[in-house]
Order: C-alpha cells, then structure tokens, then sequence
C-alpha cells in the first residue's frame, strides 16, 4: 500500500452536491471518456488488471480474473508479502512476468494497467481508488466503497473529475431474486411499504485493547495502518477473515454496518427508489428500548436491522407491505401471495438495470463506457447509512440526517464523524 507525500486539494464537489453530480451516469444516460492509450485493451484486446490487497475478500475475483479470457493479470499488491506469494504460485503458470509489490503506487505508474480490483480492509478502500481513477484506470472496490461521508465525497468526485468506471462491490444488485424483489416493491405490488426489515446474521466479537506482539518479519504494518491512528501490532487486529480480525474495530470500517449492511441497505435503497436520497434519522439499538437498531426515511417509513434471531422471518430482506410481503435472501424470493414472484413488468413498469454477474457487467462497463449497476454515486448513499448508523450506535443516541444536503443536522458532535483525521503521510488523493 502507498505512503505519498502529502498534495493540494483539487476542486471538490460539497457533500450537498455529489449525488447530483454522479445521477446522470447512474442512469445509463452518459458514456465515460477511456483514457487514451496506443492499446488501451492490451494485447489480445484483454483488459490488463492489477489486483491490491490479496487477502480473503479478494479470492473469489482473483480466480475470476485468473480464468477469465479478457483479462491479463499484470500486478499484484499486498503489505503481506506471504499473500502475495500465494496468489503469485496461482497467476506465475499463466503470466510468469507480473509484477509483485507493497506499494499500490507502483501499480498506478504503470500505464498499460488498465484497471484495478481493490479489496484491502476498508479504510484504504478510498485512498487506493482515487488514485486509480487519477491515474487513468477503471476501478471495482469492495464494499462499502470507503470507511467515511467525506470519503464517499471525494470518490464520487473522482469517478465524474476523471471520466472512470467505478463498480462498487455490492454485487446483490447482480442477484436475479433480489432484482425481482426490489421490482416487486417499486412497482406496487405489495401496496403501501409500511416497514422493512434487515437481518446481519450475527454480530463481531466487541472491540477490545490488544496486547503488542511481534511484527512477522516482512509484514509492512505501517503501510497496513495507513492513515488509521497508530495501533501496536496485533495478529488478532490485521486478521482477514469474514468473522472477527479488523471488522470489529471502528478504527477500519462500521463493524456489522459496514458488513452486512452495505449489502443489505444497498438492496433497500434500490428497491425504495432512494437512490440519491436516504433516511433522515438514525436511532441505535436499545435507545428508549428500542429492540434493533433503526432508520427512518422522509415520511416515515422505519428500516430496523437486527444482529440474529428470527428477524426479517430468517431472510436477509423483508419488505412488509399494506397488501403483501416480500422476503429476499440470496438467490431467494418468497411473497405474500405466492403469485407475486412469478409475475412480471408490463412494459409501462419499473424495470430495474440487470446485471446478473457484477464482475462481468464492470469489465462490459470498461469497454462501452457505459455505468455500471453500482457506482460511485449509488455506493455512496449506501455508505451514508452505514456510517451515519456506525455514528449513532458509537454515541448511544440518535442522529439526524439532511440527505439532500447530505449534512449532520444540528448535531456538532456527530459532525466530526464526517471524517477521520489522516495519519501524517497518508493523506487522501485527490
């Protein structure tokens, strides 16, 4: 990962008018500019692809891109150097030449790199794919697409400043039976949507002092900090997995909220059609005795999210309407009435963009330019109820929202959640 010296500000877009800046591209209505190359398509018209961050959250697209027939893996990335040496014992069969380092920035100097996956933990997420984006490459982040609200500024700014594709990781967006399910509830089929339900399907241990261990021997654990506050070492903090590791601190993401969440509130502001907009107050579990955490979009409408149990009846969505239900789950789809999950769009409905394979519809982007399902500006709104839920649990009280303004009201203290300082070297791109 990169340590650069610290640069100006370039001109931004405010938090009150990013998502005006990225709808016209989320509605398919704009091609992106590619940054021209003598062959920007590499050789076999094969995109070349660097990957950053060869950890757990990245397996599955390495071996997409390993076996996919229009992509050249060139790079590979990782503070860990025995991560990259398991995936180079995968890729050096195939391309033998690619490049090995610790330092993304070395993959965006190279200018017959095309585009980047991005999949180290979440407070790097940002960093990494403005400097993508500035360097000329199209970029798939895994979700959340960053850690902070002004970091989901400064991105949506990027991906318009620069002409990129940009695809969020939310890959439910590509899943047929949650596309059906947010269709069902955008076009009425259930009457009135008088609440919803999300179910995070467990929770991380809770957050807790480490003790200082041994740093492995080649391990960059500055570089792995990055521009989160210093932390002494500790194997349990830089772990990798889906359960425990650096999901359960706030120092690197919005724990079960910037997890499941960002999966899960994705699928509720498609199929809500607030996309661009967002809930207006967010209350944390057991405020009042409140029984789950909760938020409340303009009218009324409460979304509560639970950490287990039967919530949701044991899906991941449940949309609870005036005339009937929807339950969504992966590859799932159960209503109420039956009848509903058969039926299908007259030509004067809502017909939702389908994407049935999130990584193939971002490689199809890179080469019409045309958006993907999710980018930077849809990502973001995500974002914003995951931190803004994150900010609310962490201060045992509600918030309030302006989501057209996309401002903290009146609230100073919850303000300076906006944004985290930035360790001294790691500043963020612009």
């Amino acid at each position: 990962m990169n340590k650069t010296t610290p640069t100006e500000p370039g001109q931004g877009l405010s938090r009150r008018s990013f998502l005006k800046a990225g709808l016209a591209g989320a509605a398919g209505t704009v091609l992106f500019p590619f940054v021209s190359r003598a062959n920007p398509l590499g050789a076999n018209s094969r995109v070349r692809v660097g990957i950053v961050g060869c950890g757990q959250y990245m397996k599955t697209h390495f071996g997409w891109a390993l076996t996919h027939p229009g992509i050249e893996l060139a790079a590979l990335c990782d503070v860990k150097p025995w991560a990259v040496e398991e995936y180079m014992a995968r890729l050096k069969p195939v391309n033998p030449a690619a490049m090995t380092t610790a330092d993304y920035g070395d993959i965006m100097a190279r200018e017959d790199i095309d585009a980047v996956l991005v999949a180290p933990p979440d407070h790097w997420h940002a960093a990494i794919s403005i400097a993508a984006m500035r360097s000329g490459k199209d970029v798939y982040v895994e979700k959340p697409m960053c850690r902070t609200l002004d970091e989901a500024t400064a991105m949506v700014d990027a991906e318009r400043r620069y002409g990129r594709i940009l695809q969020v990781g939310s890959m439910q967006r590509s899943d047929p039976a949650m596309r059906r399910a947010a269709e069902i509830v955008r076009n009425g089929w259930i009457g009135q949507v008088r609440e919803v339900e999300v179910n995070f399907l467990g929770d991380f241990p809770p957050e807790t002092l480490l003790p200082e261990e041994p740093i492995p021997p080649g391990f960059e654990y500055d570089r792995w900090l990055g521009p989160a506050p210093w932390r002494p070492y500790n194997a349990f903090r830089v772990l990798g997995n889906y359960g425990s590791g650096w999901r359960c601190f706030w120092d690197y993401g919005s724990r079960k909220n910037g997890d499941w969440g960002a999966h899960h509130f994705d699928i509720v502001q498609w199929a809500l059609g607030m996309d661009g907009s967002g809930p207006e107050l967010f209350v944390p579990q057991g405020y009042e005795g409140a029984p789950h955490q909760y938020h409340v979009y303009p009218g009324g409408l409460k979304v509560s999210a639970s950490k287990g149990g039967n919530h949701a009846k044991g899906f991941m969505i449940r949309f609870i309407g005036s005339e009937g239900e929807v339950r969504t789950s992966r590859g799932v789809l159960e209503t109420t009435p039956p009848s509903l999950a058969a039926r299908t769009p007259s030509s004067s409905e809502v017909r939702l963009y389908e994407s049935n394979d999130h990584r193939q519809n971002w490689l199809d982007s890179i080469i019409t330019r045309r958006p993907p399902i999710c980018p930077a500006s849809i990502g973001a709104g995500t974002l914003d109820i995951c931190a803004l839920s994150g900010v609310a649990e962490r201060l045992a009280r509600p918030i309030n929202w302006n989501p057209a303004k996309r401002e903290i009201v009146d609230d100073a203290q919850a303000a300076q959640f906006a944004d985290s300082p930035r360790r001294a070297g790691y500043p963020l791109p612009s």
